[in-house]
């Protein structure tokens, strides 16, 4: 008798990559939205499949069991001022394996969710800013100050945004300027000072894999945002089928 597979007893799994270090700041608390984050992803089920979501944080050796990965979220920033002047923790030779690692998993079709600050880490990695469609400009790109944020959702058939509300209303911080390539499909605007409209949500196939990048998720008050986590589930279930 051939018995079918429960597909319950194959989730798919998730690792949240939560910034530490090197790739941390004063004003972010990735432990904290990693986990929120988590709990976000935790609700996802396609196809009967449920997903095991595993957060940790930002080591060379973090990623060296991504083969087993399928879906990557990246929840990671910029380094403390002074952190990598002062030569605390492993230097830029001992992170090439990880970089290394992550680019050729993104681009071998791999899925990944990049989140806020992730348009502002891994400069030490050449090919990040091709893999995630943008990058936060230092001396260009800003935020206003942390307020109501709202972003105005694309219309069309794209997965993420179809049958989503026009726009979604949260607590957070907007980032603007950013420098976003040509090639990205962009899915969601926020307003700048002058009310112009920023890219803030969008997708990239452009190096081989998918990415979804969200600017949204300064801190754990945009997850109080039911809509807002709705988008997220959408976009993650965006990148795993």
């Amino acid at each position: 008798m051939t018995t079918t597979p429960d597909p319950s007893e194959n989730p798919y799994r998730v690792l949240v990559l939560a910034g530490r270090g090197r790739y941390e700041d004063p004003w972010h608390d990735h432990a904290a939205t990693s986990h929120r984050l988590a709990t976000v992803l935790d609700e996802l089920e396609l196809g009967g499949r449920t997903t095991d979501v595993v957060v940790r944080s930002v080591f060379p050796d973090a990623l060296d069991d991504l083969d087993e990965v399928d879906l990557l979220v990246v929840n990671a920033g910029t380094s403390w001022p002074g952190f990598l002047e002062a030569g605390i923790g492993p230097d830029d030779d001992a992170w090439a394996p990880f970089h290394e690692r992550l680019d050729r998993w993104a681009r071998d079709g791999g899925g990944v969710l990049a989140v806020h600050q992730a348009a502002n880490t891994f400069g030490d990695a050449p090919g990040w800013e091709e893999i995630v469609g943008g990058r936060w400009v230092p001396g260009t790109s800003y935020h206003p100050p942390f307020g109501r944020a709202e972003i105005t959702l694309a219309t069309g058939g794209h997965p993420i945004v179809a049958g989503a509300p026009g726009s979604v209303a949260l607590e957070d911080e907007r980032y603007c300027a950013l420098r976003v390539a040509p090639s990205v499909e962009v899915l969601g605007w926020v307003p700048d000072d002058d009310d112009e409209p920023q890219p803030a949500l969008w997708t990239t196939e452009e190096h081989g894999g998918r990415t979804v990048y969200c600017g949204l998720g300064h801190d754990v008050r945009a997850y109080d945002s039911r809509e807002y986590v709705l988008l997220l589930l959408r976009a993650a279930t965006w990148l795993l089928t």
